[in-house]
């Protein structure tokens, strides 16, 4: 008995680029369950490395739900709906003050529990320094990062996307993603400020800094 046309097509695994599909979703709304499917592994990880496993779900949830609603405003000349979507998901993460603060949380719980970290994790160089030693420069310098920085680093730390991805994700110039990139790159790899001469020595404020920086997050301040 010969296989119905419309049963033969839905178990041959589609290859239509994403632009394809949410074009065709707009008449077929059942459509945009494959942009989901293609893309929630991503999403969720960079948002559960902004928040932590714990409050990400709903963002992620939030994030699919605001694409599939602006669905037709999608530029349909691109290819891939990935930087579109974790644009989304940083926007929601910008709503969503008190989960930014509850991250800082997470990065430091993450940098204590590795034996190493990267010292450029932005361009994935090969040196390590022992994250021991290295938690207590780089976590506040992080910290201490303009909210549109600290958004570029991540999705390019943690999304993984390209410059020119970033670039479609935040709608800024990508020369933009690049001069904030190598801004942060030697924020990060400065060394730290000497005390003027004839100071007494102080212990290093790290709580204070961080409280500090996750008020300043929560009130929405860069």
């Amino acid at each position: 008995m010969p296989m119905e046309p419309d049963r033969a097509e839905r178990r041959i695994p589609s290859v239509s680029n994403d632009n394809d599909i949410i074009r065709e979703s707009i008449e077929a709304a059942e459509r945009f369950s494959e942009i989901f499917e293609r893309h929630i592994g991503a999403v969720s990880a960079y948002v559960a490395r902004r928040v932590g496993p714990e409050a990400s779900d709903d963002i992620v949830s939030e994030t699919f739900l605001i694409a599939f609603r602006k669905r037709r405003r999608f530029d349909l000349t691109r290819p891939s709906a990935l930087p579109w979507l974790m644009g989304i998901a940083t926007n929601v993460l910008g709503q969503h003050r008190r989960a930014q603060a509850q991250h800082w949380r997470v990065l430091q719980a993450s940098f204590a529990q590795s034996d190493r970290i990267a010292t450029d994790d932005l361009d994935r160089s090969s040196a390590q320094l022992d994250a021991a030693g290295e938690i207590e420069r780089l976590y506040p310098r992080i910290a201490a990062l303009s909210a549109r920085d600290r958004e570029v680093l991540f999705l390019h730390a943690w999304g993984d996307l390209t410059y020119e991805q970033i670039a479609a994700a935040l709608r800024i110039p990508v020369g933009t993603v690049r001069s904030r990139l190598s801004r942060i790159r030697a924020k990060l790899a400065a060394p730290p400020p000497s005390p003027p001469p004839g100071t007494r020595p102080q212990p290093r404020p790290a709580t204070a800094r961080i409280r500090l920086a996750e008020k300043e997050i929560i009130h929405g301040r860069p």
